[in-house]
């Protein structure tokens, strides 16, 4: 199927992207940052695992120094006393080996554990940070399984660099050093295997780096796409999209495979070369060593010892060889967390802003002209005055600009040219958070929270009690059905509240807004999800919670705003009439007339009565 096409498939990918670590120096950078940002807070817990890592090398590099002692005084000088002190020396090696082990393991855990957990504060703090635009461009489950992938890259790096340099080089220091002791020329024929293999390492670097990050990217887009079919499950069976949705997922799934596979062709590459140059290296000194011995009568237990060092050196010499393709897989994850951390929020605070002083609450656009992308103007030229304490009406066709005036007054996006005012002040040299704090919502489609319903009514108002949750619940006809649920508000939700319906969802929605006290309401189709009895229990509820407020309705219904102070009809992003519903109803050809007539003809008498 050409919709599932591989290629087309992954040229769809989000636009979060900033400058690939493809680069040794930006790759060095990126380690210092990791450092710089972790090391000193860790400096002790480092030091104690160093000191771990430390005895574990040399450990290591002892137990191949003392074979020579084994060999020569217990098998060839038959010494006695050699047969008890050598076991027990070579037993409290072990045992501090052992200790040390132990303690590394676990002090890098929770080194590890932590900078994950921080990392995840750090990053759920920033994503709260960035505007809404960033969002409306990236898929949030792609956004998720992203980070998920990545948040562990920092903790992997660091735990890489301390264990193989603190660990690995140390231990295979300690152990040449103990060949070269024993014999240097052997040495010196030990050490030709690893020039080849560094250069080797090094090719095979730069290509895991570009594949590591498509293979994040695919299996990011698996994950995201599981999670997406699983939140529309509903929609799934009812349009039967089973088969195709399995169709390209399958090829996600596919095409993430291949890169897997790629990705370990690479990485395993490293083995047989690896194993075959030591193999050459160590027979060669095997051969050597034993002709020595043989000829020249060279100490067995000498060569015995260098053979050791060299067998023990091998493990490290071998995780050495693969830490750079290790470090590369690690450093791209973390890179790509730091592409996150670093966006800068499109819409900062000005220096020093001050809160949003509340007084009346009067709402004015100045001359606003806004648009989500260059050349697509929503907004031309709108200028209105949302009285303090009164309730404006927003009404026109879907996609004239009602809603994107809702969310200008909450600054989720800033304004082109013009400027709107909240008692005199320019919403944008105040904080976001004073305004937004002045501010109750009520959304088109209601978005409910893991927790229980009291805690979802709660999220309005961190510090209200329960019975102020309770009396927002019954101003906004909740708690009728809150009390059939099986434990009332302490009830917990499923994903999006799935078990209650859509005008369920919506009354829980209302009555955050409600238990929120601001002075200013802002209700965007508020009650589109209502049935008649309910609509009409909430509109009561609403009537209730504009008294005083300033309040701004965007409705298609109009039997939901004929009592509003003022109705603003809005039309290909103007304002084209204003008034009040008897001012508008009786315009001759007027945009709002229309609308009347034509929702009395399909709502009867509905509209005549309430008006």
């Amino acid at each position: 199927m050409a919709d599932n096409d591989p290629k087309r498939l992954l040229a769809a990918k989000p636009k979060l992207s900033l400058k690939r670590p493809e680069s040794r120096g930006v790759m060095l950078g990126l380690l210092r940052r990791i450092l710089q940002e972790n090391g000193r807070l860790f400096v002790r817990e480092y030091a104690v695992a160093v000191v771990c890592l430390v005895l574990v090398a040399g450990t290591t590099a002892f137990m191949a120094w003392i074979m020579r002692d084994v060999i020569d005084e217990i098998f060839v000088q038959g010494n006695r006393a050699a047969i008890v002190s050598l076991p027990i020396v070579i037993f409290l090696a072990f045992a501090i080996r052992g200790a040390a082990s132990y303690g590394q393991g676990v002090l890098l855990a929770r080194i590890g554990n932590n900078i994950v957990a921080r990392y995840q504060r750090r990053l759920f703090t920033h994503l709260t940070e960035l505007s809404v635009d960033f969002f409306s461009e990236n898929r949030s489950a792609h956004l998720a399984a992203r980070i998920n992938q990545n948040v562990s890259g920092i903790r992997d790096t660091l735990n890489l660099t301390v264990t193989s340099l603190a660990r690995d080089l140390l231990s295979l220091i300690f152990l040449v050093g103990v060949m070269i002791w024993q014999d240097p020329l052997l040495s010196s024929i030990a050490l030709l295997a690893g020039p080849p293999i560094a250069i080797m390492i090094g090719k095979l670097a730069r290509k895991l780096r570009v594949a590591t990050r498509e293979m994040i990217d695919v299996n990011a887009r698996v994950l995201a796409s599981m999670q997406e079919a699983a939140q529309g499950i509903t929609v799934v069976k009812a349009f039967t999209m089973e088969a195709p949705l399995r169709e390209r997922i399958e090829t996600l799934i596919q095409t993430a495979e291949t890169r897997s596979n790629r990705i370990a062709s690479i990485t395993e590459r490293t083995t047989p070369v690896t194993e075959m140059v030591a193999g050459l290296a160590i027979a060669g000194v095997i051969a050597y060593s034993g002709y020595r011995a043989i000829v020249y009568g060279y100490s067995p237990g000498a060569m015995f010892a260098f053979i050791t060092a060299l067998l023990l050196a091998y493990d490290p010499a071998r995780r050495l060889a693969r830490l750079q393709v290790q470090l590369e897989r690690a450093m791209v994850n973390a890179a790509m967390i730091y592409e996150i951390l670093d966006l800068e929020p499109r819409q900062p605070d000005p220096s020093n802003a001050p809160s949003l002083a509340i007084d009346k609450g009067e709402i004015a656009f100045r001359d606003v002209n806004f648009g989500y992308h260059a050349g697509e103007q929503v907004l031309r030229e709108i200028s209105f005055i949302a009285p303090a304490g009164k309730t404006t009406a927003l009404i026109g066709a879907s996609g004239g600009g009602k809603s994107t005036i809702v969310s200008l007054v909450q600054r989720f996006y800033d304004v082109e040219s013009g400027a709107i005012l909240i008692d005199g002040q320019d919403i944008r040299q105040v904080t976001k958070r004073s305004l937004r704090s002045k501010i109750a919502y009520v959304p088109q489609a209601p978005y409910l929270f893991e927790g229980t319903i009291r805690d979802n009514i709660r999220l309005g108002r961190p510090d209200a009690t329960d019975a102020e949750i309770e009396e927002a619940a019954r101003q906004a006809q909740a708690e009728e059905f809150i009390v059939n649920q099986p434990q009332g508000y302490d009830t917990p939700l499923g994903e999006n509240g799935v078990t209650l319906s859509g005008g369920q969802r919506q009354r829980l929605s209302i009555a955050r807004a409600l238990v929120r006290n601001a002075p200013i309401l802002l209700l965007d189709e508020a009650t589109s999800a209502l049935d008649t009895r309910s609509e009409t229990l909430v509109q009561e509820a609403l009537e209730l919670a504009m008294k005083d407020r300033t309040t701004i309705v965007v409705a298609h219904r109009l039997s939901t705003i004929v009592n509003a102070d003022q109705i603003l009809v809005v039309d290909g992003g103007r304002i084209v009439e204003g008034g009040t519903h008897a001012e508008l109803v009786d315009k001759p050809g007027g945009l709002y007339a229309r609308f009347y007539a034509l929702q009395t003809r399909t709502q009867g008498d509905d509209i005549v009565a309430l008006a």
